[in-house]
């Protein structure tokens, strides 16, 4: 996703299907690949490369409670906000809207595009 942003000047994000994300535990996010003892931060764009990679993952905490249908980000799991605060971060590019359900009614809008 970085280097999407990077390459398209991507301004901002929507993640949808937050709620696929319910229950789970933990969450691995890939933040980089090992390829033969060297940390690469960049996705390995070349193929034979990418065979003999191993993904880095940094672990976050899961949450329990279903974010299923919610359409304002206050009422969300604190685990939920974290994890879209990190993946901002991460990835370089604010998120402007979560879908937490398939209606329109799931989306949570942060930022007015118009």
């Amino acid at each position: 996703m970085r280097r999407a942003v990077e390459i398209n000047s991507i301004s901002g994000l929507c993640i949808a299907k937050l709620d696929v994300l319910d229950g789970l535990e933990e969450i691995k996010v890939c933040v980089g690949y090992r390829y033969k003892g060297q940390e690469l931060k960049v996705f390995p764009t070349n193929s034979e490369v990418l065979a003999m990679s191993d993904p880095i993952y940094e672990v976050l905490p899961g949450w329990s409670e279903s974010t299923a249908k919610i359409n304002d980000y206050a009422k969300l799991p604190q685990a939920a906000k974290d994890y879209l605060d990190y993946l901002a971060k991460v990835i370089g590019a604010p998120i402007d809207i979560v879908s937490t359900g398939p209606e329109r009614s799931s989306a949570i809008v942060l930022r007015d595009l118009l």
